[in-house]
């Protein structure tokens, strides 16, 4: 079995910076791509970053600048530094890995329930 356990989120004033972290535990032999989404009340939800395991990212236009995608293969953690929060940020936001357990024969995606992050105007 495979977790993502996310934790970082809250409420914000618009400017203002957060960072979110999720961590994977269970049977993992690797992890392959990981990434952050989000969704807002009655909204799609959406690709806010991804990165690959040799670190390659892609950001989705609307945050460039603003937040960065960092991993620790380590840890099996990924973290999302959010500076300059906007109000339509606010939505919430859902960890995902890409990752072959021990007893897999290929990667599976895995998703964690997922953090609010609320900007205030």
């Amino acid at each position: 079995q495979v977790q993502l356990v996310e934790s970082g989120g809250g409420l914000v004033q618009a400017g203002g910076s957060l960072r979110l972290s999720c961590a994977a535990s269970g049977s993992i032999f690797s992890i392959n791509a990981m990434g952050w989404y989000r969704q807002a009340p009655g909204k799609q939800r959406e690709l806010v970053v991804t990165i690959t395991s040799g670190g390659s990212t892609n950001y989705a236009d609307s945050v460039k600048g603003r937040f960065t995608i960092s991993r620790d293969n380590a840890k099996n953690t990924v973290y999302l530094q959010m500076n300059s929060l906007k109000p339509e940020d606010t939505a919430v936001y859902y960890c995902n890995a890409d990752i072959i357990t021990i007893v897999g024969m290929w990667g599976m995606d895995y998703w964690g329930k997922g953090t609010l992050v609320t900007v205030s105007s």
